[in-house]
């Protein structure tokens, strides 16, 4: 049983609809307009939509010939991840000059606790207004925002005055806050999930309160600790600054499936080398490298090898995904291919956020 630790003072600070809004802030012909990040109307995934989009159903992670499908005058953007990072640094960099306790989720998102904090000032909430004002004045973006007594809380919050918004759930609002929460907007939770405590009879936060530990853990496995703990304001993990880092990739996702190894040998050698950069760039070497096929069907598989000794080499990683590619014939044409390690030589590491590189 885990105990209730005394009150924090958590922000979570989530950029609006990020990569979209940076394609307008940078583009004013797109402003005020649908935009999908990646993907196109005749294949790939949407990465990111604005709000303009969002209004039609489009959401990251569908097809893009479905996004045109719900929005015909969606415009398709490529990505620009350095652009996005180079932005993500001046947020960050904001983010410092309150706390050093600052925990990035993503170059869109980040934990910071401002407990005590460099400015001195015993308001969160207000130091949240200050930092998304800031933002808006010195990048040119809009953020929201959930202030509360942890983590959890604050994450859950953020979402509820998006876009350009913010939440403050106080310590005496905590549990009224979360018994009134309908469980789909409980973070953690996902579709999935969702769908089989509706058919227990969860709906709210309430009616999860009301189910004993074993009851959740019997439906839900380890999971059902998390639940039980957090639905009555639990939740201890600390805003850490250096993240453990567990694994490192780069993957591709083509233009064409390709139906023959040859090809797939190909942009695995190019895959390879650029995971190669990045692991020499933080200085990361490991022992288990796993490739990832994601088939035309969607249908996804890994293989993994776990060697003796720790590499970062692109001729060792190669050689190692050679031999996973060919364990097992290929079962359809393939549409995305990925290579990553892991089991590195590092417990602890400053977060290295590896965004995916999109070909379109």
């Amino acid at each position: 049983m885990q105990e209730p630790r005394p009150n924090r003072k958590i922000i979570h600070v989530d950029m609006d609809a990020f990569y979209a809004s940076v394609e307008q802030m940078d583009n004013p012909a797109l402003r005020g307009k649908p935009v999908a990040v990646g993907g196109n109307e005749i294949r790939g995934v949407v990465a990111a939509a604005s709000y303009e989009a969002r209004k039609f159903g489009v959401r990251s992670a569908i097809s893009g010939v479905l996004a045109k499908k719900y929005c015909p005058e969606l415009i398709f953007v490529k990505p620009r991840f350095d652009r996005y990072k180079e932005i993500s640094n001046k947020i960050r960099k904001i983010f410092n000059d309150y706390t050093d306790l600052v925990e990035p989720l993503s170059l869109d998102e980040a934990y910071l606790d401002v407990t005590q904090n460099k400015k001195g000032n015993p308001s969160a909430s207000l130091i949240a207004q200050e930092i998304r004002l800031r933002i808006l004045n010195e990048v040119g973006l809009t953020a929201s925002a959930g202030i509360s007594v942890n983590k959890f809380i604050a994450k859950v919050a953020s979402d509820i005055n998006k876009p350009n918004g913010q939440k403050t759930v106080n310590p005496d609002e905590v549990l009224t806050f979360l018994e009134e929460l309908p469980i789909r907007k409980f973070y953690g939770v996902g579709k999935v999930t969702t769908e089989k405590m509706y058919q227990l009879g969860i709906f709210t936060g309430m009616d999860l309160k009301s189910k004993s530990l074993e009851f959740l853990e019997k439906h839900f496995g380890k999971s059902g600790n998390f639940y039980y703990h957090v639905v009555r304001g639990i939740h201890n993990s600390e805003v850490k600054s250096n993240r453990i880092t567990k694994s490192v990739a780069a993957e591709h996702t083509f233009d064409e499936n390709l139906s023959s190894e040859i090809f797939m040998l190909e942009r695995l050698e190019i895959i390879a080398i650029q995971l190669e950069r990045r692991l020499k760039k933080y200085n990361i070497a490991g022992k288990t490298v796993t490739l990832k096929i994601k088939y035309s069907d969607f249908t996804q598989h890994t293989r993994s090898k776990t060697l003796p000794y720790f590499i970062s080499d692109k001729a060792l990683l190669f050689e190692t995904v050679k031999e996973l590619l060919y364990q097992e014939r290929m079962k359809d044409s393939v549409r995305l291919l990925g290579i990553s390690l892991s089991n590195l030589n590092t417990e602890i590491k400053k977060t290295i956020v590896v965004q995916l590189k999109f070909d379109f």
